[in-house]
């Protein structure tokens, strides 16, 4: 085999794998994935919570997802359907909404 071809093959081989070392290393752009696997329905005190996260229904899940974060750091998916936690949402909601209005 000529030197040449040997070059060109050598240098064929180093792009191809770079091109797929680049490709898997590639991070997603965004989670298009439901973030709830299983949901809690037992009940909480909302003391324990310093925050709670409510996202819709969209393009990344069809189930509204509430997603609790504890004073320590530990995330929980709550059962939306649950009367407690629609109470809990409800509240935030009216708390906020007296806030931003003047």
């Amino acid at each position: 085999m000529s030197l040449c071809r040997r070059v060109a093959l050598t240098l064929l081989f180093a792009l191809l794998a770079g091109s797929l070392l680049q490709s898997r290393a590639a991070p997603l752009t965004g989670e298009l994935r439901c973030q709830c696997v299983e949901l809690f329905s037992g009940r909480i005190p909302m003391k324990l919570f310093a925050r709670i996260n409510l996202y819709p229904p969209g393009p990344h899940c069809a189930n509204t997802e509430v997603i609790a974060t504890t004073t320590e750091g530990r995330e929980v998916c709550l059962d939306p359907e649950a009367p407690w936690v629609k109470m809990a949402v409800k509240r935030i909601l009216e708390k906020n909404k007296e806030r931003n209005q003047p």
